[in-house]
């Protein structure tokens, strides 16, 4: 859904603790003082809209603190938020953002692969736009996809600094061959947020949706969403871009499962349910230490030594702490399985 309307407006209307995640992208207040000017003299087609125009800092600050303070009521206890600017606004806006009670989880640089050239020459070129990502208060746990984030980097650990294209070619919304909206965000950036921090059924909030891309991605993905808009004109655009939207079907928009979040199987389940016999002889990858699994799930070294998986696995090594899931093996028709193996068969048996 679209509402036209003022933000601070439309969101006071909404039940307190009801929405899952927001995605912000408000006026960055660039207070541009004059049309902008290639060298070849065409005009840049810049921001120069009423929305993004503020009398003073004071105004802006105070325009700041009233949305956020909305999306902060709004937002459920576990809820989030995203906020995205540029060195115009995003200081403020996280200054702002700590002196309302949000925890700050994570900065994130958006590295633009094809940015705009500084066209007279008096700056760098600004190449990149920040993100907030915001946890309601510092109690919050808010959801994050960190296997998923995972494999979509190609199974490393996903970094604080994204390179994705801004928006251009048939992603952007156009009328009569002309941009519909100065500073539509790309698909990409919002697919990666929604896919890291949002689950599939939450609702999603974007109190400045513009031509609609939280929305659009939202839908794909199996998100519900909510959008707010006080320009008539984007609001039209954004309806008819949600609506054109197909979902993806459910078993392509599954992603990579939290280990977290899988019921949890301890050793001694192994030894129960007769994975593991007492007796049975555990090693490690290059069979250096063995250790004799006992009818309590505990293991037991030859020279008297006693303890679970992770104890025992860390005093052979000689190391503070250990996964023992992963050092310890089973040999079975002459190959070493680690024995995490047996506890997914073993999982994947309770599951059904």
């Amino acid at each position: 859904m679209i509402i036209t309307g003022d933000c601070v407006a439309e969101m006071a209307r909404l039940e307190a603790g009801s929405v899952d995640l927001v995605f912000a992208d408000p006026p960055y207040n660039l207070q541009l003082g004059g049309d902008l000017v290639r060298p070849d003299g065409s005009e840049v087609d810049a921001v120069t809209e009423a929305w993004d125009r503020f009398d003073s800092f004071a105004a802006y600050d105070a325009f700041t603190r009233a949305w956020l303070g909305e999306v902060r009521r709004v937002l459920k206890p576990d809820g989030a938020l995203w906020v995205i600017g540029s060195y115009h606004n995003i200081f403020r806006v996280g200054t702002a953002l700590q002196d309302l009670g949000f925890w700050i989880q994570n900065d994130v640089v958006w590295l633009k692969a094809n940015p705009m050239p500084n066209f007279r020459g008096t700056r760098f070129t600004n190449a990149h736009e920040t993100l907030i990502w915001a946890a309601r208060s510092k109690d919050s746990r808010p959801h994050f996809a960190y296997q998923a984030m995972k494999a979509l980097n190609e199974g490393v650990q996903m970094r604080s600094d994204w390179w994705l294209p801004i928006c251009t070619g048939a992603e952007r919304v156009k009328i009569s061959g002309q941009k519909a909206h100065p500073t539509q965000k790309p698909e990409a950036l919002l697919t990666r947020v929604l896919l890291a921090t949002s689950r599939e059924g939450d609702l999603v909030l974007d109190p400045f949706a513009g031509t609609g891309t939280t929305g659009a991605v939202a839908r794909r993905l199996g998100r519900r969403f909510l959008g707010i808009e006080r320009e008539p004109r984007y609001a039209e655009l954004a309806r008819d871009r949600i609506a054109a939207v197909v979902p993806l079907a459910p078993e392509d928009r599954e992603v990579t499962a939290e280990a977290r979040a899988a019921p949890r199987v301890p050793f001694g389940a192994l030894v129960e349910t007769g994975r593991l016999k007492p007796g049975a002889t555990l090693t490690c990858p290059r069979r250096r230490h063995r250790a004799r699994v006992r009818a309590d799930g505990s293991l037991a070294l030859d020279g008297g030594r006693v303890g679970s998986i992770h104890q025992v696995g860390a005093a052979v090594q000689g190391l503070p702490s250990c996964n023992g899931w992963t050092f310890w093996h089973v040999e079975e028709r002459g190959r070493l399985v680690p024995i995490d193996a047996l506890r997914a068969e073993l999982r994947a048996a309770t599951d059904r």
